[in-house]
């Protein structure tokens, strides 16, 4: 791993657990021996931040200097707070774990009575039945592809259970309470369609698209205004 990585990963460990951290606990989130951790501690309080702690005792963020200071209402804290909460039930792992340490970059950059609010919360989320299942495919692959502009290569179940092979150019991927669809250009089709992605039996990356991806989205979301 990167040392910028790694330090980071540090950061955001810091950030989102329990204060104080003990070494141990830091040292299997960021994947390295403990004393890499203790040096790495060493480089972010040489770097600015205020960690507060010491071997045997945990550790504790007290001021990040890489992050400006930030102020929300009280609903902008609920409202950040619940969208995190709802990724849960997404089915996609790498996306919460995402959202989760995003919003504990910005907690720690709270006052103390907003910090306190962001912990004490009042709104959840709630979704009957269980949480949607993760997909077969790589969607770390899929996001890549349709950030990079990349043609995707598809395996596709339909709805008759007829299998067929696409090029797709990936535009966007669609979350709702019970599907996660693909939207994107069948080069077959000649035209847009949303793919159910958990019908996608195989994916793989084709050749660039660029720079089409926000014409063709532009061009959709007209379609659909005029319809």
């Amino acid at each position: 791993m990167a040392r910028t990585d790694r330090l980071m990963r540090l950061m955001t460990a810091l950030r989102r657990l329990p204060a104080p951290v003990t070494a141990a606990r830091l040292a299997a989130e960021t994947g390295v021996s403990p004393r890499q951790l203790y040096r790495d501690i060493a480089t972010l309080r040489a770097g600015g931040a205020l960690i507060d702690g010491e071997a045997g005792l945990g550790y504790t963020l007290t001021e990040d200097s890489a992050l400006p200071p930030q102020s929300f209402s009280r609903l902008e804290i609920e409202a950040l707070m619940l969208a995190q909460n709802a990724l849960a039930h997404m089915g996609d792992d790498t996306l919460t774990r995402a959202g989760r340490d995003a919003l504990a970059r910005i907690v720690a950059t709270l006052p103390d009575a907003q910090a306190r609010a962001a912990l004490h919360h009042t709104h959840t989320s709630w979704h009957p039945g269980a949480s949607r299942p993760a997909p077969s495919i790589d969607l770390d692959l899929l996001r890549e592809c349709c950030w990079d502009e990349v043609s995707v290569h598809i395996t596709y179940l339909d709805r008759q259970e007829r299998r067929t092979e696409r090029e797709v150019w990936p535009l966007g991927v669609s979350y709702s309470q019970n599907t996660l669809m693909l939207l994107g250009l069948c080069r077959m089709r000649m035209d847009y369609r949303y793919f159910h992605i958990d019908r996608i039996e195989t994916l793989r990356p084709g050749r660039s698209f660029r720079p089409q991806r926000v014409p063709l989205l532009r061009a959709h979301r007209a379609r659909r205004h005029n319809a």
